[in-house]
């Protein structure tokens, strides 16, 4: 099937192209990406180079491939097509600089370990997976916890915890990590509003250390006041660039079509009921 997609794209490695026509000091590159399930192609051509630093949005309708594209991105599910790298070199030797954050939904809550506990295993990478967790690791792990806000909830089975809790620790364990790229699945999904301000203050946080961040996103509404960069996905990249110059009425109607008529009512009715 790989070879069937190689002959269809209008470009990438079915034109002799490789990692080596992108930039060399992104943090991230996709070359040529063609995701496929049952045949069916989910993400096709995606071609994208993520500038440093920045806090990135991936915006678009459901089903439009972007949680497809995380996990693409991880190796996490296989690829008709294409190439990922990181900072010039791929993937799969650049894993240490790279956190995740997974959809919440993804995670079984009921396995029986403390929110310290989940926190600590983003130093295995460090620390090897049959190494104890140093005193020194608790101890960051700790502060991680602390770094989004629940630290006195270290001993508490994650269970126990609620969404935003739960959410939160996932966040401390890729602040855990020490990463270069953070890629984060729906972060912001069934979160409290306090829980939501926590994140977006992370994120910056992350941002002013020069940090990358690749979120992605659904509301609308916050698009602009969230992110400084932004992908518009609908299995293709519809858009690419700067917030101010790619968060456009054009570009959001290619990107969701007659939904998008729809979207807009529904923000209106949101930004009513705040005022």
């Amino acid at each position: 099937m790989s070879q069937m997609f190689k002959k269809l794209s209008p470009k990438g490695d079915a034109a002799g192209e490789d990692l080596s026509s992108h930039p060399q000091d992104v943090p991230l590159a996709i070359h040529d990406l063609t995701v496929a399930y049952h045949r069916k192609p989910v993400l096709w051509d995606v071609d994208l180079d993520i500038p440093e630093g920045k806090l990135v949005g991936i915006v678009g309708p459901n089903g439009a491939g972007k949680s497809t594209l995380i996990k693409a991105c991880l190796d996490l599910i296989p690829r008709a097509s294409g190439e990922i790298g990181v900072y010039g070199k791929p993937y799969k030797e650049q894993r240490h600089l790279v956190a995740y954050v997974p959809q919440r939904e993804s995670v079984d809550w009921d396995f029986p370990v403390s929110a310290l506990d989940v926190v600590a295993m983003g130093a295995y990478r460090r620390l090897g997976w049959f190494r104890r967790v140093t005193r020194e690791e608790a101890k960051k792990a700790h502060d991680c916890l602390t770094q989004v806000g629940i630290g006195h909830l270290a001993d508490r089975q994650i269970s126990q915890l609620s969404g935003g809790q739960q959410q939160r620790v996932f966040l401390a364990r890729a602040l855990m990590q020490d990463a270069e790229l953070y890629l984060m699945d729906e972060p912001f999904a069934a979160v409290d509003a306090a829980t939501e301000e926590a994140i977006v203050s992370l994120l910056r946080s992350l941002s002013e250390q020069g940090k990358t961040c690749l979120v992605v996103h659904h509301d609308l509404a916050t698009v602009t006041t969230y992110f400084d960069w932004l992908v518009l996905l609908n299995m293709r990249v519809v858009a690419a660039g700067p917030s101010e110059t790619t968060f456009t009425r054009e570009n959001l109607q290619k990107t969701y079509g007659g939904k998008l008529s729809l979207l807009e009512k529904a923000a209106e009715a949101l930004r009513h009921t705040i005022d």
